[in-house]
């Protein structure tokens, strides 16, 4: 296991962690907006406490369990991002929540204390580099998080025995990240794609259906845009330029920065956003764009001029985890929370609310009990074409990180 350091951000770091904040996943969704409902506000300390250096190293890097109180202790606490769990009409209520607690006798103490995968990271370092619990059994991360969780061996290992449903029902895209081969430690919540979105209209007769039509067509100058996160629109680039995005290079990597580049000097790609471009491309004032897939899912249904294209060089899939971190004291207890929503039925339930891509195989019969649309949407259930397309960002090391986030800040202006 890695040795943790603490590590200060870099200035392009800082600024990608605040375009994430006010535009990215971070930022209030969509679907936050319609419903007028409010998560957890974030403390500007969060920047502040992954600058701080006083922090003191892990005295052992290996996973640490602690003593499992599951048996005698029939409660789990889970840590969540806002709106990423199905809710009742009330809005009080999770439905599948409830289910599980109803079958098994576990209470879930459910949390959505997860704003930021930047800001979560410094409320829960101090305790796990000094070895001690975070009050939480269950948590959810983006991939390059879980990666970083894992390397510093500050989550535990899972009992396969505890997660037959998990085990089997994984689909077969998500089940080897070269950050986690074979899902030791992590299994996926949710799969995260980005894709193409257009305005048909907007377009006026002309295609897209790659990056290099987004990014050479003079008919469409001034009225492109691309995501303001950098895995996602260098991940793209690559992809167009026939290069792997788990494989690539620092040459490809100038290459593709290289690329975008001139087509911000030319002024064909207007800017770079967070997800308001979905007011941009809904009015046709972008013609056509990176977006993510749970955004066009929503978009479509309220617009009939918005559409998607997969590229046939591909798209990128990155995804949210559930990891159990060390001196989690309900080990079990969520190892079966883990293994209830590889169920179809629940995976459906929890598919048919939030509309991002259902890691669960199987679960497309039970989806169209509830949502026919959704079960044959492939942004949901991608069908073995589109996820022969899917692709993953390869994990970066510090200084890798730190040198692309700087050249893609200057590309982007942040």
């Amino acid at each position: 296991m890695e040795q943790y350091e603490p590590d200060r951000l870099s200035q392009a770091q800082a600024a990608a962690v605040r375009r994430s904040l006010t535009g990215g996943r971070a930022a209030l969704s969509r679907r936050s907006l319609l419903r007028a409902t409010t998560g957890g506000a974030l403390a500007i300390g969060g920047l502040g406490a992954l600058s701080a250096c006083g922090i003191p190293g892990a005295k052992n890097t290996s996973a640490v369990s602690s003593e499992d109180h599951s048996a005698k202790e029939k409660e789990v606490h889970f840590s969540n991002w806002t709106d990423y769990m199905d809710i009742d009409d009330t809005g009080k209520r999770h439905p599948s929540l409830d289910q599980f607690t109803r079958r098994t006798g576990i209470k879930v103490e459910y949390t959505e204390d997860i704003n930021d995968n930047v800001e979560f990271f410094g409320k829960i370092k101090p305790q796990l580099a000094a070895g001690q619990g975070t009050g939480r059994d269950l948590i959810c991360v983006t991939d390059w998080l879980a990666a970083r969780l894992i390397r510093f061996g500050w989550v535990q290992k899972l009992d396969a025995a505890n997660l037959p449903h998990a085990y089997t029902n994984l689909s077969d895209q998500f089940r080897n990240p070269d950050w986690d081969p074979g899902r030791a430690y992590s299994y996926p919540w949710q799969g995260i794609s980005t894709v193409i979105a257009y305005n048909k209209k907007a377009l006026d007769g002309e295609e897209v259906k790659s990056v290099s039509d987004m990014l050479d067509n003079p008919k469409l100058k001034g009225r492109i845009g691309f995501l303001s996160e950098m895995r996602d629109s260098i991940g793209m680039t690559l992809l167009d330029m026939g290069k792997d995005p788990a494989k690539f290079t620092d040459d490809d990597y100038d290459a593709a920065i290289a690329r975008l580049q001139k087509a911000v000097d030319n002024g064909q790609i207007r800017r770079f956003t967070g997800n308001d471009y979905i007011s941009d491309i809904s009015t046709g004032d972008l013609a056509a764009c990176i977006a993510w897939a749970g955004d066009v899912v929503q978009l479509k249904a309220d617009s009939p001029d918005v559409d998607f294209v997969i590229p046939d060089s591909g798209y990128m899939t990155s995804t949210d985890n559930l990891l159990i971190p060390n001196r989690a004291r309900h080990k079990t207890n969520a190892e079966r929370l883990i293994d209830y929503y590889y169920e179809p039925k629940p995976a459906a339930e929890l598919a048919a609310f939030i509309n991002y891509v259902c890691p669960v195989d199987g679960v497309r019969a039970e989806l169209a009990k509830i949502d026919p649309d959704a079960a044959n949407n492939p942004l949901i259930i991608p069908d073995a074409a589109m996820a022969a397309k899917s692709h993953a960002f390869r994990s970066l090391s510090q200084k890798e990180e730190t040198a692309y986030e700087e050249k893609f800040a200057k590309l982007t202006g942040a």
